[in-house]
């Protein structure tokens, strides 16, 4: 799985955990954007038939922007590490 596809799935993550953490729903009219990434780290690669599991933790959350640490595992080993920042917007 390319890494980009990785830093996207933790991206969807993380937008499921920002709504999940304000209890609001994209049916209300929300949206989360992806503004940025940080001390993103690749340790292994992911290969076709691996089982890659998605976590997210909210480091913090300030007038719509939050901020999420992030890791993606396989077989309980690390494959990526990431800080995702995402932006909380009403669709008009």
């Amino acid at each position: 799985m390319p890494g980009v596809l990785v830093i996207e799935a933790l991206a969807q993550v993380c937008g499921i955990l920002g709504f999940k953490t304000v209890n609001k729903l994209p049916a209300d009219g929300y949206v989360y954007y992806l503004v940025g990434s940080d001390k993103v780290r690749f340790k292994r690669p992911v290969m076709p038939g691996d089982q890659l599991v998605l976590e997210a933790n909210v480091i913090r959350g300030k007038r719509g922007i939050w901020k999420f640490a992030c890791r993606a595992t396989v077989d309980g080993e690390l494959a990526c590490e990431a800080e995702i920042i995402c932006a909380e917007r009403k669709v008009a």
